[in-house]
């Protein structure tokens, strides 16, 4: 009769080689399985500090341009608004009267304006600006047409246009005006205060009704 006599085979006892499996193949030793996450996390953090720096940079930008765009605007001057209104008209204009406003007054005599005292319509007084306040174009000629100054201060009035020169004062209340036939052309027109360096707000009608 065999006998058969049992041999166990094994394996040496040993504790697995971690490091040596995950050697490269210029047998460098990586570092062990749990700190293979450690660059993962340094580059999440790089690329969070990138975008923050990125988001930074576009608000910083963005900021920068409305700042430049506000300044800029508001460096440029108000483009300016006219004090004194001109008018053109001709026969048959509508709306009937036509307004135009202003404020009287000036440093020059009314009188060294006319280059006379007094004229048909009345006496050059009164202190006035060295420019005409208003410029009125007649396209035609007209058979009746008054000009009518209406302030709550005294005004005087000089007109120089086609065929001379008129002045006028008090020819409603302490208001100046001028009415009769007049010549197509331009004309220029001042309104005076009495006072020297008196400056008051007023407003002209123009009407062809008598």
């Amino acid at each position: 009769m065999l006998f058969l006599k049992s041999v166990t085979i094994g394996v040496p006892n040993r504790e697995p080689n971690l490091g040596a499996k995950l050697k490269s193949k210029s047998n460098s030793p990586l570092l062990p399985y749990i700190t293979k996450a450690e660059p993962e996390n340094a580059q999440r953090r790089q690329k969070g500090k990138e975008r923050k720096e990125t988001s930074f940079l576009s608000y910083f930008l963005v900021f920068s341009f409305y700042f430049l765009l506000s300044e800029k605007i508001l460096a440029q001057p108000a483009p300016p608004m006219p004090l004194f209104d001109n008018l053109t008209i001709g026969p048959g204009f509508k709306p009937d009267p036509r307004t135009i406003r202003g404020i009287s007054g000036g440093l020059e005599r009314a009188s060294d304006i006319a280059g006379r005292q007094e004229t048909a319509n009345g006496p050059c007084v009164g202190f006035v600006g060295k420019n005409p306040s208003h410029t009125l174009v007649l396209s035609s000629p007209f058979n009746y047409l008054r000009v009518q100054v209406q302030s709550p201060d005294d005004t005087t009035l000089v007109i120089q246009g086609p065929g001379g020169t008129w002045c006028n004062d008090d020819s409603e209340g302490k208001n100046a005006g001028i009415a009769g036939e007049w010549l197509p052309g331009t004309y220029s027109i001042w309104i005076g205060s009495y006072q020297k360096n008196k400056y008051t707000p007023y407003i002209i009608r123009v009407t062809q009704v008598q």
